[in-house]
């Protein structure tokens, strides 16, 4: 249990986790692991340029180990999602649902420093870390 009642940090502040990392691929912070989140799974990416991959190409189907639901928040900057191969535009504020696991997603920002959050979880489910996630998760890992 917490001895605080609550936790209060920047989004940069979240360390990145040790993996390898192409030059293209954005800052990645593994929001729930930071905070311990079991209920539902949350993570944020950051683009430092305009063109750089935010979301890589995916979908949340059986064959990527969840059935996910996912819902996007574009906090800073401005993205392009590409969802079922329709192109979204998303300037900062822009929430994205994605309630089919199946659909194919994509984000690539269309500015300097753009981050989005992503929300997702199973409908109807507890929530279970996705095998993606599970590699960089101690709590997991350990298990």
């Amino acid at each position: 249990m917490r001895e605080v009642p609550f936790e209060a940090i920047h989004i940069e502040d979240i360390p990145e986790p040790e993996h390898e990392k192409g030059p293209d691929e954005p800052d990645w912070r593994p929001v729930r692991i930071h905070f311990g989140i079991t209920s539902f799974g949350t993570n944020a990416y950051t683009a430092r340029k305009a063109g750089q991959l935010l979301v890589e190409e995916h979908s949340e189907s059986e064959e990527s180990g969840t059935q996910h639901e996912e819902l996007y928040f574009v906090a800073t900057g401005h993205a392009k999602f590409v969802i079922a191969g329709e192109e979204v535009d998303a300037p900062a504020g822009t929430f994205l649902y994605v309630p089919d696991p199946d659909t194919f997603r994509s984000a690539v920002a269309a500015a300097d420093q753009t981050s989005v959050l992503c929300f997702g979880g199973t409908p109807g489910e507890a929530f279970s870390v996705s095998p993606w996630e599970q590699k960089h998760d101690p709590a997991v890992s350990e298990s």
